[in-house]
This record gives C-alpha cells, sequence and structure tokens, in this order.
C-alpha cells in the first residue's frame, strides 16, 4: 500500500522503520513542516520522499498522523478533505476525545479511526525513531463503532503488523485513563525535576548523588513541552482529577511523616507494592 506519515518524529520515524522491515508499505510518504526534520527523515530513508500535505494524502492508501494533538485537530478536517472513498485515517495522539470531536459531522468521518500506540521515549524528532518500539505494547482504538469496517480492519492489520495487541475504548474512556496511566507520571517528572533543580542549586551535586532511580524517575521530564503542553490542555478535566488524587496521597503520606506514624508509612509502602503484580501480569502480556 502507500502509506503517508504526517509527522515523522519519534512516532511516525519509528513506525516507518518496522513497517518496511516487514514490507507493510511499498511506498512511504512524508508530511512534515520542520524543514531539519524532514532532511533528517529523507537522509535516514524513513520516508521515501517528502511532499505538501494535500499531494501527499490524495492517492494515498492509509494515512497516520503523528504530531502534537493541537495540530492534529486542525489538520484532521484538512486531510478528510483532500482523501478519497478508499482511504483510512488514523492518529495516534495521546488524547481522543478533542480530536474526534473535529470531525464530528464530516461526511468522510467513518474513514477516520482515533487510535494510540502506548508506547514512546523521552526523545524526540526522525533521530530518535527505534526499531521495534512498539513490539508487544498496547494499541487502544476509540468509537471503533463509529468507523467504517474496512477502514477498522486497515488499523488493526497495522498494529498487528506493528505486534502491538488492540483493546478498544470510547474517547472519553480513553482520556480518563490515560490521564492517571500517562499524563500523571510525566507531571510528576516535571515537578520533581523543577523541585530537585530549585533546591539543588549546584548542578555538580546532583550530578555526584543521582542514583540510577532518581534518573529513571525524572527521565520523562526530558520530554517535549511542544508536545505534553497541549495534551495537558485538551485533557484539563481529567489531568486535574488525577492530581487531585495525587495531591492527596501526598498529603496523607506527609502526615504521617509529620505525625511520626511510621508504621502506617510502612502500610502505605506495603500498598504500593501492589503494583508489582499489575506490571509483572502485564510483562507477560506483552510476551505473548
Amino acid at each position: 500500500m502507500n502509506l503517508t506519515l504526517v509527522g515523522v518524529g519519534l512516532i511516525g520515524g519509528s513506525v516507518a522503520l518496522d513497517l518496511r522491515e516487514k514490507k507493510f508499505a511499498k511506498q512511504i510518504t512524508g508530511v512534515e513542516t520542520n524543514p531539519t526534520h524532514a532532511e533528517q527523515a529523507l537522509k535516514l530513508k524513513l520516508v521515501d520522499k517528502i511532499e505538501p500535505l494535500e499531494r501527499a494524502v490524495k492517492d494515498s492508501d492509509l494515512v497516520i498522523i503523528s504530531t502534537p494533538v493541537n495540530t492534529i485537530c486542525k489538520l484532521l478536517p484538512e486531510i478528510l478533505n483532500f482523501i478519497g472513498d478508499r482511504t483510512t485515517v488514523t492518529d495516534m495522539g495521546s488524547t481522543k476525545e478533542m480530536i474526534a470531536l473535529s470531525i464530528l459531522n464530516h461526511k468522510r468521518a467513518k474513514q477516520f479511526v482515533p487510535s494510540h500506540p502506548m508506547a514512546g521515549t523521552e526523545n524526540s524528532g526522525p533521530q530518535s525513531a527505534i526499531r521495534h518500539l512498539f513490539n508487544g505494547k498496547t494499541a487502544v482504538i476509540c468509537d471503533k463503532e463509529k468507523s467504517g469496517q474496512k477502514h477498522l480492519q486497515n488499523i488493526e492489520s497495522l498494529y498487528g503488523a506493528l505486534e502491538m495487541r488492540c483493546i478498544y475504548m470510547d474517547s472519553k474512556q480513553h482520556d480518563m485513563h490515560v490521564a492517571f496511566v500517562s499524563h500523571l507520571s510525566h507531571i510528576s517528572s516535571f515537578i520533581l525535576a523543577n523541585t530537585v533543580l530549585d533546591i539543588e542549586r549546584s548542578a555538580s551535586t546532583i550530578f555526584d548523588l543521582a542514583s540510577g532511580g532518581f534518573e529513571s524517575t525524572v527521565r520523562l521530564a526530558k520530554s517535549s513541552p511542544e508536545m505534553w503542553m497541549p495534551i495537558f490542555e485538551q485533557n484539563q478535566n481529567n489531568i486535574l482529577l488525577a492530581l487531585d488524587a495525587y495531591i492527596r496521597h501526598l498529603e496523607h503520606f506527609r502526615s504521617t511523616i509529620q505525625e511520626k506514624k511510621f508504621s502506617e508509612t510502612k502500610q502505605i509502602l506495603s500498598q504500593a507494592n501492589e503494583i508489582r503484580r499489575v506490571l509483572d501480569t502485564m510483562n507477560v502480556k506483552g510476551k505473548k
């Protein structure tokens, strides 16, 4: 098939690497407004050519949009205006409800399948693309009843080629769950980084004392603000719920330390250990 990638950064570039390996696409066309990224994508052979949006999607069999979510909302109606009857369109954004609403009454809405591959790193740009980023991970397909059957099957085939497990949710449900499971972890990392930078004025002290635990916890703070700020904006209500819950847990933990209720502190830590069982189960599922 002819594949068009709108946005050739970490996600789009990693998709290109795996789909080339699987011979899923005959030709991969890129749409990239950043000239440096466009040049890198061609040099790394992530795409065969770079073209303007309308020309790129017009004769494409499959269009994958992997730009920041605010850009997806702007581009998606345009893309549906440009394509023909056979083209399938999906996005890989981390929010879904506002994206779905952006084409609610569009005549080609059934050709769009909202999706979210739960995979990524803290890096960005074409040079960050890596092979097998998606293997064994979960892809969320949203509002499947609103998509045409053929187009839904095309996206299921896409994620099958990427060796991902598909699950299904509606857009609202998706945005609520990712606020807690994904977005909150990024917020925690950003705020932890700012807390350390505010208190530890000496970079050498951070360097000397930071262990693997600190580095892994704060890793997500290196993520692109240009990508994450629109996510926080679009998922504002769910993120506020997640933050309120998180702050309640922090305040409870603080009170046990302040009041020297250390047996209660230990109980909190023991309860948190339950996450090991959940993650071990997830890893087993991912290997199947």
